[in-house]
C-alpha cells in the first residue's frame, strides 16, 4: 500500500477502536449540504461521520476483530462513530434518514458485535439515559416510600388508640 492509503486505513482503525459505537450507512443521494447538516445533528450526540471506502472499512474492522462486515460493503458507505448513549445517536441517525428517504443504516457494530438495520431501529425504542435513571430511582424508592407509610399508619393505630383512652378517662371522671 502506498503511504497514504495506510494513512487512510490507520485513521479510520484509530477512529473506530476509540468509538464506544459504530453506525454503517448508505449515504448515496445524499447532498453535501444533507451530509453536513447529519454531522452537524450528531455533533452534541458525541458522533462524528466519516465517509469511507468500503476496502478501508473491511480492513479495520478485521484487524479489531469484529464479526464479518463483509454484508454491510456495498455501495457508498459512511461510518459514523461515538461515544456515550448509543440509543440517542441512534435516535438523531434514524430520524434524519427518515426525513431524507435517500439514506438508509446497513447495520451497527457494538462492542465488536454487530447488529443489524432492525436491531438499530429497536434501539430507538429505549428510553434516554436520563429517563432509564429515573425510573430506577423511583423504582428504589417505591419500596422505602412504602416502608415509611406502613410506619406512620402504626404510629396513627397507636395515637388513635391513646386518644379513645385518653376520651374514656374524660368520660369517666
Amino acid at each position: 500500500m502506498r503511504a497514504e492509503k495506510e494513512s487512510i486505513l490507520q485513521e479510520v482503525t484509530t477512529r473506530l477502536q476509540e468509538a464506544d459505537f459504530a453506525f454503517v450507512m448508505n449515504y448515496g443521494g445524499l447532498q453535501v449540504a444533507e451530509l453536513t447538516d447529519l454531522r452537524k445533528a450528531l455533533v452534541p450526540k458525541r458522533c462524528r461521520v466519516m465517509v469511507v471506502k468500503n476496502s478501508y472499512l473491511g480492513k479495520a474492522a478485521q484487524s479489531l476483530g469484529w464479526e464479518d462486515v463483509t454484508p454491510y460493503l456495498t455501495g457508498p458507505t459512511a461510518v459514523v462513530t461515538g461515544t456515550g448513549d448509543i440509543a440517542e445517536a441512534a435516535k438523531t441517525l434514524v430520524a434524519f434518514i427518515k426525513a431524507h428517504d435517500k439514506a438508509a443504516v446497513k447495520g451497527a457494530c457494538l462492542d465488536g458485535r454487530l447488529l443489524t438495520a432492525g436491531d438499530v431501529d429497536q434501539l430507538t425504542t429505549i428510553p434516554s439515559r436520563q429517563v432509564l435513571y429515573a425510573m430506577v430511582a423511583g423504582t428504589l424508592a417505591a419500596p422505602m416510600q412504602q416502608l415509611a407509610g406502613v410506619f406512620n399508619q402504626k404510629l396513627c393505630s397507636l395515637l388513635y388508640v391513646l386518644k379513645a383512652v385518653g376520651e374514656k378517662k374524660n368520660n369517666a371522671a
